[in-house]
């Protein structure tokens, strides 16, 4: 039989969620958007978040499978593109040098996908009104994981310029449009996520998981951890930080531009789609 989640455990992890919520929004907010000490303990804790939210709703061993999947396809795509450049375009790390390596690549950096690749699965389930449950009928099997790369991919959207740029987490060789980032790179996210959730959801499929779904207020954690992420970049914007930044082919770009196109972003993409995520809920919950 495959494994369920605890009900009993469900109540503690929701207010355990709650309070990790309070902590990230106030912490993470005014300090995760430069790779610093306290930036990399938050992130940390946004991993382990994902993971308790995700045992909380599919289950420990459902949870440890993504937790796998995605973090085998993951370290295999960013280490292809490090040696090629393809799927992302020629780029090395910058941050994480002191940390252990798999292959080229930072051992952070797989966890870092599992736990906002996990929240954008959960906001693209919500969209589709259940689907993770539902995927026995053959349009959601196709639809869910290709939703959740786009709900994914927002998230990189509004992420990699600043972080390519301003903070030199990673540096893209021959730079790119938006802001030193090249289109590459987001076709590869959005082709690297669509692989793991695709194998998640043949995963779940497979081993027909129990009719247990989250609770309303589990889904709407979800949303708020998925929405936080990009909230970080707000507090640099209002900073109107002046000076100039350099991409890796010695493009310089406006600080205060990269800052405020990141805003708008946010806005527009990661923002847009929760709002619609919490309508949706909030319409199940009034049907129910």
């Amino acid at each position: 039989m495959p494994a369920t989640p605890n009900t009993g455990n469900n109540a503690l992890a929701e207010i355990a969620l709650w309070l990790a919520i309070a902590g990230i929004w106030i912490a993470g907010v005014g300090l995760s958007w430069n790779p610093t000490a306290p930036a990399q303990a938050m992130a940390a804790v946004f991993i382990a978040c994902a993971f308790v939210h995700a045992a909380s709703s599919y289950g420990l061993r459902d949870a440890a499978v993504l937790f796998l999947i995605c973090n085998v396809i993951t370290f295999a795509m960013e280490n292809l593109a490090a040696f090629s450049g393809f799927p992302f375009g020629a780029y090395h790390f910058l941050v994480g040098t002191d940390l252990p390596h798999i292959g080229r690549v930072p051992i952070i950096v797989g966890p870092l996908w599992f736990g906002g690749g996990y929240f954008a699965w959960a906001v693209a389930s919500i969209l589709l009104d259940g689907a993770d449950h539902r995927l026995g009928e053959t349009s959601r099997m196709i639809a869910l994981p290709l939703v959740a790369a786009f709900v994914m991919t927002q998230w990189d959207l509004a992420m990699d310029a600043p972080n390519a740029t301003i903070a030199r987490a990673w540096v893209w060789h021959q730079g790119g449009a938006m802001f030193g980032v090249p289109l590459s790179n987001y076709l590869g996210w959005l082709l690297t996520s669509w692989l793991f959730y695709l194998g998640f959801a043949l995963y779940l499929r497979w081993s027909c998981p129990s009719a247990t779904r989250s609770s309303p207020r589990l889904k709407a954690i979800a949303i708020l951890f998925y929405v936080g992420a990009g909230l970080t970049y707000i507090v640099p914007w209002l900073m109107n930080e002046i000076g100039d930044a350099a991409d890796g082919s010695g493009h310089v770009w406006r600080i205060r531009d990269i800052r405020e196109a990141t805003v708008l972003i946010f806005l527009f993409t990661m923002a847009f789609t929760s709002l619609l995520a919490a309508l949706r809920l909030s319409e199940n919950r009034n049907m129910a």
